[in-house]
């Protein structure tokens, strides 16, 4: 047992000879082997000197949310500032740092950076605050800090949602100007880190990069300010399954309805009454989750030439109820004054209507000449006859070139006919044009 302690204090001693330092053995107190009360830390280093360079380096750690509605974007971050300070150095036998928390910062100097454009930010305090302060010998200092800020991104949606963001966190010293504090990427654009596991539900992170200019102000003067850009990508898939599917289902099924027969009328109004209000309903939902924009969107393209598609599938069946409605009315009268005329039987008529002759028809009936009715009254109904014909005398119709085109008004089946050609074969065209423009 004895042995066993002997061997126990002798490895610690060896581990405490290893990991000694001189400036962590120091026994009084961190503001005297510092120098704190010595001096004044409510001036910057080398006060009325030339500008003192602070370093800059950013790691992000997450992009927590981006919000169009707002047009802001939440961001955590490690921030920190290295710059050298002389009456911060300290003597020390092994050039060791000596590392505090935040504690300290209330007492020293540090660089007053802040967000410009930000609206909320916040220093992590938990457990404690989340700052982390490393002085050197020589009196360079190293100034870390964990950062939640939620700062604006000025988007452009005219290509929603087919679009690209790129958003800016700006950083700008407060009170110091271009001529007292020099604020620059420690690294260039090796300064900015990100985390490798940094993800968005709707957006897919592109580029990160860094920049730096200067930006002036009318009543203080210039100052030196920092950019951390990054550039979003919009997932598309999520919009297509959400908008774009629902709302060509919808104007597909608008065109069912050039397939229903017209005398069908509750089937058809429903249908068409029911495609209208679910693309209003698409497109408020869509407005909805989007901010009062003064511009069109590019999904407000397609969604409301998509309503307009059905719109005009119903305008397309009014029109077809119309105008059977008219040409129900013209036979109805045709046939009333026909069955008031006089001096031509119902068997006569008949054979007027099919491909005889007019001698034929006369030798086939036993009258004539003088029994006949005169001549123009004889034109005349044959013509009424020819135009209440059914489709099985279309040949016949088809001789009367001066009806052409009165014939493709009155035939409602034919307007149906078109629209299921012209209404698919045009939105096709547009979806063409549209993700070429838009892809």
């Amino acid at each position: 047992q004895r042995h066993w302690n002997n061997a126990v204090a002798v490895f610690c001693s060896h581990i405490f000879k290893k990991n000694h330092d001189l400036t962590k053995a120091w026994k009084g107190k961190t503001e005297q082997l510092l120098r704190v009360d010595e001096h004044d830390f409510t001036m910057r280093p080398a006060f009325g000197g030339p500008a003192i360079p602070v370093g800059v380096d950013v790691q992000v750690e997450s992009l927590d949310s981006i919000s169009e509605v707002d047009m802001d974007f939440t961001m955590t971050l490690y921030l920190r500032h290295y710059w050298k300070d002389e009456r911060l150095s300290f003597p020390s036998t092994n050039n060791k740092s000596m590392t505090f928390d935040g504690r300290l910062v209330k007492k020293i100097w540090v660089p007053d950076v802040f967000f410009v454009h930000s609206k909320r930010s916040f220093i992590h305090d938990t457990t404690t605050d989340n700052i982390m302060l490393r002085v050197f010998p020589d009196g360079h200092v190293l100034y870390s800090m964990r950062v939640t800020v939620t700062a604006m991104c000025n988007m452009d949606f005219s290509r929603f949602p087919l679009d690209s963001q790129t958003c800016s966190l700006e950083l700008e010293s407060y009170a110091y100007t271009d001529e007292d504090l020099m604020l620059y990427w420690k690294n260039g654009n090796e300064s900015l880190k990100t985390d490798e596991k940094i993800s968005l539900s709707q957006f897919l992170i592109q580029k990160f990069h860094t920049t730096s200019r200067l930006a002036f102000y009318s009543s203080t003067g210039w100052y030196n300010r920092l950019y951390i850009n990054f550039t979003l990508r919009r997932h598309i898939f999520f919009f297509l399954l959400q908008t774009y599917f629902p709302a060509t289902l919808m104007v597909m099924l608008s065109w069912v309805s050039f397939w229903i027969d017209r005398r069908a009328v509750p089937a058809r109004v429903s249908l068409g009454i029911t495609t209208v209000l679910t693309m209003s309903t698409i497109i408020t939902g869509v407005n909805a989750s989007m901010p009062r924009v003064s511009y069109i969107k590019a999904v407000d393209i397609y969604l409301w030439v998509s309503f307009v598609f059905v719109f005009l599938s119903v305008l397309e069946y009014a029109a077809v109820n119309y105008l059977t409605t008219v040409q129900e009315r013209k036979e109805r009268k045709l046939r009333e004054r026909f069955s008031c005329s006089c001096g031509i039987p119902h068997s006569k008529t008949m054979m007027l209507d099919g491909n005889y002759s007019e001698s034929d028809a006369n030798s086939l009936a036993g009258y004539t000449r003088n029994q006949m009715v005169p001549e123009e009254e004889k034109q005349e109904k044959i013509v009424v006859h020819l135009a209440m014909s059914n489709e099985s005398n279309s040949s016949r119709k088809r001789g009367l070139k001066g009806h052409v085109g009165l014939r493709i008004i009155q035939n409602t089946h034919a307007i149906d006919k078109y629209s299921r050609l012209i209404f698919p074969g045009t939105y096709i065209f547009f979806n063409l044009i549209y993700w070429s423009v838009f892809s």
